[in-house]
């Protein structure tokens, strides 16, 4: 399918109308010809996963598109997963389907309100959840990741006061694995993780004995008290290929694709309303425009960018780096959708 400026149709909604194989033919062609790496996160829609070169966390998913030599990066997620993806390439263009697209979590802290909690704490040392913006990141000493927050907390000194931002869930966890009593959380939250409650689980418990119950760290301390694991999506993701029932705490698209790679398996969420709906505002027709246009384009100051990634760069140290996964490993992680590439060979 060649494809050609005149070929794009005006709005999203005119996208709307296109049956999906025209629409996912499409967004391939016109994949190829902008060079283009297209990320799903673990909670994307089905339909955007089935399209996606890479399924994964949010920074997996920036590390990997800037390992590939794409020229374009369209970040199926939310708004502060695609800055994420711009602080690693700068040299590539990044858009987003739907700017729309945001994290409630993130949009606790600002940069105005981090400074002012500096001020009153000057000799804290401020680590920033990677679930943040640019500009919070740019102004902490340090990010981390649910897998890595324990880690990167353990390696500040002891006698030094945390700011631990955005996510107070996250923060109780690490405080708990560290036994530290200096760490001042921001009381933000993810709603989706904050909302599963002990009745759920018990209810799911009792519809199946056999499965393991896996928590993300995000959740309230009294559900991870009852979890069997606490890990990350991406730790998630790595345990189906393990077990043969898991109860998962985290949103439920993670549990769609679970579902789409080990059809023989049980995976059920802990919460059936566990739905991001700032994940779901991302769709084909909206891909398939973004492409068209080259629409929505991420952009960051230099100055915020270069901090953004210092944070992130001093984390990358602490917890070992990345490295490229080996193939068995991205078959998993990737959950069998996309072969690995920028997809224009």
């Amino acid at each position: 399918m060649t494809l050609k400026t005149r070929d794009a149709l005006p709005t999203p909604l005119d996208y709307t109308t296109l049956p999906r194989e025209e629409l996912r033919d499409r967004i391939l062609a016109r994949k190829a010809e902008r060079n283009a790496v297209i990320l799903g996160h673990n909670y994307q829609r089905v339909e955007i996963q089935e399209v996606s070169d890479f399924l994964g966390d949010s920074l997996a998913l920036s590390q990997e598109a800037a390992d590939t030599d794409a020229d374009t990066i369209v970040f199926c997620g939310v708004h502060f997963m695609a800055e994420t993806a711009k602080v690693l390439s700068p040299e590539k263009t990044v858009l987003m389907p739907d700017p729309r697209a945001g994290c409630p979590m993130a949009d606790f802290v600002t940069g105005d309100a981090l400074r002012r909690l500096q001020e009153e704490h000057p000799d804290a040392v401020t680590v920033a959840y990677v679930n943040s913006t640019a500009e919070v990141k740019a102004m902490s000493d340090i990010c981390c990741t649910s897998s890595n927050a324990v880690q990167v907390v353990e390696t500040i000194d002891p006698d030094r006061t945390i700011l631990f931002v955005p996510d107070r869930n996250l923060a109780r966890y690490v405080q708990e694995r560290t036994g530290r009593t200096n760490i001042i959380a921001w009381d933000g939250y993810c709603y989706v993780h904050d909302d599963l409650v002990l009745e759920e689980l018990d209810r799911a418990r009792k519809a199946h004995p056999e499965a393991l119950v896996v928590i993300h760290p995000e959740a309230r301390q009294e559900l991870l008290d009852q979890a069997d694991h606490i890990t990350s999506t991406g730790g998630m993701v790595r345990m189906a290929e393990e077990h043969d029932a898991l109860i998962l705490g985290t949103e439920r698209g993670l549990v769609d694709q679970l579902r789409a790679r080990y059809p023989g398996k049980t995976f059920v969420p802990l919460s059936g309303a566990a739905v991001c709906g700032n994940m779901k505002l991302n769709t084909l027709a909206k891909l398939a425009w973004c492409l068209d246009h080259g629409r929505h384009e991420v952009v960051l100051e230099e100055g915020i960018r270069s901090r953004a990634e210092r944070s992130l760069r001093r984390m990358l140290q602490v917890s070992g780096g990345w490295t490229a996964p080996t193939a068995e490993q991205e078959e998993l992680e990737l959950a069998g959708v996309r072969p690995k590439g920028c997809g224009c060979g």
